[in-house]
């Protein structure tokens, strides 16, 4: 009997110490920005929790290389002062890399993390983030705000039946992440044939829309582009209806998802979302997985499935960087931009890839529409990844 519990105490010691072996002494430290409780917190939190749950699934899967990634969340609540101010605590605890946020904090660290050359995941999908040239160290990994508004024109355009000129009026809020499409989607909607009226500004903690809704109304506009997030393009779409508008509308990438029906109220019925990801529970390779390991409550969002891709993504330049012996950022730099055709598992709308003169990670929309209340994919726009669009 005391021989049989000597060999099970022998074996329980084994187990703890090979338990212990699945990590190297050694963690890798990864800064995380997100906004949960500020003015975008409604697709900041669904988001932020995307990026963890997939950084907890790699850490029980033996982290990188047998390094456990130590990420620890903090809360900025969409205040650029206070991402600056933790950016630097970020880098006294000497990260390889951030996570970020929205277009406020990235754009005021832009410079900075290219000086201090960490690799700044963001969030931010404006496009002239992804020039190299002028933002070496950001990344992100879905299409630009401009890229998602051009294949959105031209699904409009190309379904158009009447002889005359579309109109078009351009709503969004006077915030950099509202703003940033504009110029470039103007353009490309001139260039399509569209007739252009006049803007609209929206703010984000908007409660209603009435007068921008009736001028929208008196204008005539066939189609309006809304560039807000979920919250102000529910109130628009309700403001909308209410005034009988026809027009049809279309939405950025955060300015729509799953919980739109319900604070729309059915408002929200044929308006379209140019999305960068599939939605929850779709029939795709990489679902089976993702709704494995989500912990967030209810059944999530489209930018939780970006937030599990962002991660998915720095995941694999980690591993890159550490094989190379180069776990810092100029390393992770590098790796990222080796990532070719990398497959999400059809999580998003195409394979991405950046390169070290182009960080557009793909030209790859999926047109979404609603349909009695659920989104429903009406298809998929792939656009050239035209020189003179990077950055714009």
């Amino acid at each position: 009997m005391k021989q049989t519990m000597r060999v099970f105490a022998m074996v329980a010691a084994m187990a703890l110490c090979l338990f212990g072996a699945a990590y190297s002494a050694e963690t890798i430290k990864v800064g995380h920005l997100a906004d949960l409780t500020g003015p975008t917190g409604e697709v900041g939190k669904p988001y932020a929790q995307g990026v963890q749950d997939y950084k907890d699934w790699v850490n029980t899967q033996g982290g990188i290389n047998g390094k456990r990634i130590d990420m620890p969340m903090f809360d900025y609540a969409y205040d650029k002062n206070k991402a600056v101010n933790q950016y630097k605590k970020y880098l006294e605890d000497k990260v390889v890399a951030i996570q970020g946020w929205g277009s406020g904090d990235t754009e005021a660290l832009s410079k900075t993390t290219g000086d201090d050359k960490i690799p700044y995941i963001s969030a931010s999908y404006s496009a002239h983030l992804t020039d190299p040239a002028k933002t070496p160290y950001n990344f992100f990994c879905a299409p630009d705000y401009t890229t998602a508004l051009r294949a959105g024109l031209k699904y409009l355009k190309d379904n158009w039946k009447e002889k005359r000129a579309p109109k078009i009026v351009f709503i969004y809020p006077n915030v950099p992440y509202g703003i940033a499409p504009i110029k470039g989607g103007k353009e490309y909607a001139k260039e399509l044939g569209f007739e252009v009226l006049g803007d609209e500004n929206v703010d984000l903690k908007a409660i209603e829309a009435n007068s921008q809704m009736l001028s929208v109304k008196n204008k005539g506009a066939d189609f309006a582009w809304t560039g807000g997030t979920t919250n102000s393009t529910a109130v628009i779409l309700k403001d909308a209806k209410k005034l009988g508008l026809t027009t049809k509308f279309f939405s950025n990438i955060w300015g729509a998802d799953e919980t739109t029906p319900k604070l729309a109220g059915g408002a929200e019925e044929g308006a379209l979302v140019m999305a960068g990801s599939t939605v929850y529970g779709s029939n795709v390779p990489g679902m089976k997985l993702l709704m494995e390991v989500t912990r967030y409550p209810g059944p999530p969002v489209t930018h939780y499935i970006r937030g599990y891709v962002s991660m998915m993504v720095l995941t694999e330049a980690l591993k890159i960087a550490d094989k190379k012996g180069q776990l810092n950022g100029p390393g992770v730099k590098a790796a990222l931009e080796t990532l070719k055709d990398l497959d999400t598992g059809g999580l998003t709308p195409a394979k991405l890839t950046f390169t070290p003169t182009d960080h557009r990670p793909s030209m790859t929309v999926n047109i979404m529409e609603f349909q009695k209340g659920k989104l429903v994919l009406k298809q998929t726009i792939e656009l050239p990844r035209k020189a003179e669009w990077l950055g714009l």
